[in-house]
């Protein structure tokens, strides 16, 4: 059989694994040994991290320092936030590369397997779910103080005052943020590139959601992670709005402008915003396992010729 039909394979067998036994506490976690790079990188590069200024910059530092060397400090950090990136991406580009590579050389069932496992690992529909549910079920129960503690797991945001409505809508913000970032884009970076790719972009992502932040450290530390971030994401997560769009099945809303406050947020909305994402994570593996395959067929037919 043609290696590019164990590329669908695993494709398709690593989603189904996710969505199945989504992220496992126990189980050793790639994306894990990235953010420990990263993490070390990190600390290597601006040394150990204190209590931060949450606001755009700090004003007593700005006018303490002299505008030359405050900007001269900027380039610097910017510059290290370059070498930073460089070196996860190319890491995560090569360990990854050999991987997969050596694994179909061994035999392409080997590869086929090695692969599925590592498109289970770059997907976290399952995690997003059974995440998000936590916080469903803790406010269905009470009290919510056990609500604001589940939602603070998976937001970065100080959650000790938000009362039911706002954690309902912390819990909805993070299913619609991530159904793009953590499921749909990984799913297309997959299907045009395997693992290898898939990987990278989990990479980005990372840096992106641990530096790209702006604040003292990370306003030009960060900068180049978040902007390359941007970058990748761009196409991924547009698409996946209007897979979202479609997995209304066809019923017209009217919404002139995103969250208009037509209704109150319930709880039942986290539960609908994870049947939407799954809705557009399983239309997205239909439509790019349907474009492999022809792909797939056009070789074999070009090949034949």
């Amino acid at each position: 059989m043609p290696i590019y039909f164990y590329h669908i394979i695993a494709f398709v067998a690593g989603f189904i694994i996710d969505a199945i036994l989504g992220d496992p506490y126990s189980f050793p976690h790639p994306v894990k040994v990235i953010g420990n790079l990263i993490a070390k990188l990190d600390k290597h590069y601006l040394g150990e991290k204190v209590k931060q200024n949450t606001s755009l910059e700090n004003e007593t530092q700005v006018e303490a320092m002299d505008e030359t060397k405050a900007r001269i400090e900027a380039l610097r950090k910017r510059a290290k936030g370059r070498r930073c990136v460089l070196i996860v991406t190319l890491l995560t580009l090569s360990v990854t590369s050999l991987i997969y590579i050596t694994s179909y050389a061994i035999h392409p069932i080997v590869g086929c397997v090695v692969e599925t496992i590592m498109t289970y690992q770059i997907l976290a529909a399952k995690c997003l779910y059974v995440e998000s549910m936590k916080v469903y079920k803790a406010l269905k129960k009470g009290p919510l103080e056990d609500a604001r503690r589940a939602v603070s797991m998976i937001v970065g945001r100080d959650t000790d005052k938000l009362d039911e409505t706002g954690v309902a809508k912390a819990a909805i913000e993070t299913v619609a943020e991530n159904a793009s970032d953590g499921v749909i884009a990984p799913q297309l970076y997959l299907a045009i590139g395997g693992p290898i790719l898939g990987m990278l972009y989990k990479a980005i992502n990372t840096m992106d959601s641990m530096i790209g932040y702006k604040n003292d450290r990370y306003m030009d530390f960060g900068r180049f992670a978040a902007k390359l971030d941007d970058v990748a994401n761009y196409i991924p997560a547009r698409i996946c709005s209007h897979l979202m769009i479609f997995s209304y099945f066809g019923k017209m809303v009217s919404k002139p402008t995103i969250g208009d406050d037509t209704r109150p947020v319930e709880v039942e909305d986290i539960r609908r915003s994870n049947h939407l994402m799954y809705g557009a994570a399983i239309l997205c593996e239909l439509i790019c396992v349907g474009f492999m395959l022809a792909g797939a067929l056009m070789m074999v037919f070009a090949f034949s010729i």
